[in-house]
């Protein structure tokens, strides 16, 4: 074969094979052996050699075991963590404080408020358990209101009161006369979270919609307004006759609208409430001049202006928002349904800077006591009624116009949407000349309605 023809091949040069040698003769014996200690424990065997100088120290970074963070860190690691550790501390001190603070105003409210919702109500916050003697007036001598501004709110029952969040409190009450239930609603302001407060208080003062309420109390009475067997269970049979149970007297009275209101708050209110911009708004000489009646007629306005309401809002004075008795939604409705009367009393007050309720609970019991009055007094002249019910059918005709419209509409579209189904299906079932000729006659007939609207309009 040619691969062993010396000619083909010729010898390599002595000196190049002598060279080659010389280049890897470091190899050519074994590695000299080197002593190695004996480690005295496993975790001294699992440490590695340095590998790296700390960029602000001499101290070596050893590698070793991923649990072992303590041997491979510096305090100078977590220099950024040490930094947040006081703002971190800061907002939770914050924090708690803002939350207590407000827990603390609000328990102290319904401590004060709860004498009065015990003398009239069966059952006051969200437990289940009904009282059954009511809350005595004359504590040591003093009257039920004195008495109770008083209360500290230490002792408040757990179910008096329900957090919904940190700045808003809820809490409930039922079983009374002429009355379903009442709802009571607390909201503070935000001291918990002191960025955010500040932030609404700015922008109040650069923009007029987004203006921070104040700390208030808002209390809503639902009248049963002669629908107590819907709600109330029926009475064992033959109990009247016994005199165990009472028999339950006529609640209704006539709907219409009236509102007392602080002048600071009228114009937000107008824009807010649906019921609102349905009346007249006109001073009345019985009342403080910083506050104005909003009715629908001037007998309405005269037979609600009660002696002891007027006294309770002069007493309240500027912690007074506004006092509202109502049939229509306080939203625009949007359907005939919404717009279905629901009577409603409306109470409205700041609350007291320095934690002094006294002023502001002779309002707080005349709204608890109204529905009675409504229920006795609330009747108007025939002329009066009807005025009012004219406004309410003129409300529910807009309505109306509006739902006959979108039916209107809906029906519309219902019938092209038919016409359209039963084209596709004939045009399935044409061969490509006869959609031709359907389309091109459908084209025709729609350029001769346009011609005929446009002569028409000539």
């Amino acid at each position: 074969m040619n691969c062993f023809v010396p000619e083909l091949y010729p010898p390599i040069p002595p000196t190049v094979v002598a060279n080659y040698f010389v280049a890897f003769g470091d190899y050519a014996a074994p590695p000299a052996a080197s002593p190695v200690s004996i480690p005295g424990s496993p975790a001294d065997a699992a440490a590695a050699e340095p590998t790296a100088i700390t960029g602000s120290g001499s101290r070596p970074v050893v590698y070793t075991k991923w649990y072992r963070v303590w041997e491979r860190t510096t305090i100078d690691d977590f220099k950024f963590e040490i930094a947040m550790l006081p703002i971190i501390a800061l907002a939770l001190l914050v924090h708690f404080w803002g939350t207590r603070r407000n827990r603390r105003k609000a328990r102290k409210f319904m401590a004060t408020a709860s004498p009065l919702l015990d003398n009239e109500f069966a059952l006051v916050g969200f437990g289940d358990q009904v009282k059954d003697v009511p809350y005595s007036e004359g504590v040591q001598g003093d009257s039920l209101i004195s008495a109770s501004a008083k209360l500290s709110g230490d002792n408040l029952a757990q179910d008096v009161l329900k957090e919904k969040t940190a700045y808003e409190f809820e809490s409930y009450a039922t079983g009374r006369v002429n009355t379903a239930f009442v709802d009571i609603k607390i909201i503070l302001w935000k001291w918990y979270n002191p960025l955010a407060l500040a932030a609404e208080q700015l922008a109040g003062v650069f923009i007029e919609s987004v203006k921070p309420q104040p700390e208030r109390v808002e209390a809503v009475i639902y009248a049963f307004d002669g629908n107590e067997k819907n709600f109330v269970a029926p009475a064992v049979p033959g109990s009247e006759e016994i005199g165990k149970v009472k028999p339950i007297s006529n609640s209704t009275y006539d709907p219409f609208i009236f509102a007392v209101v602080n002048k600071l708050s009228m114009r937000r209110l107008r824009e807010e409430r649906y019921d609102l911009s349905l009346t007249f708004t006109k001073d009345n000489a019985k009342l403080p001049n910083w506050a104005s009646v909003m009715s629908e007629s001037a007998e309405v306005t005269d037979t609600m202006l009660t002696k002891e309401l007027i006294t309770a809002i002069e007493k309240a004075g500027d912690y007074f928002e506004y006092f509202i008795v109502s049939d229509q939604p306080s939203e625009k409705p949007m359907t005939i349904d919404e717009a279905k009367p629901k009577k409603r009393i409306h109470v409205c007050f700041r609350m007291p800077k320095d934690n002094d309720h006294a002023s502001v609970l002779s309002l707080f019991q005349v709204f608890l006591r109204f529905e009675d009055y409504l229920v006795t007094n609330a009747h108007f002249r025939p002329e009066v009624s009807r005025k009012i019910k004219q406004l309410r059918e003129t409300e529910s005709g807009k309505l109306k116009k509006v739902a006959d419209k979108e039916a209107e509409e809906d029906r519309m579209r219902q019938a092209e949407k038919l016409k359209k189904d039963q084209r596709d299906r004939k045009m399935k079932g044409m061969t490509a000349e006869e959609q031709k000729k359907f389309l091109e006659k459908e084209a025709d007939k729609g350029r001769k309605k346009q011609a005929k609207k446009q002569t028409v309009r000539g």
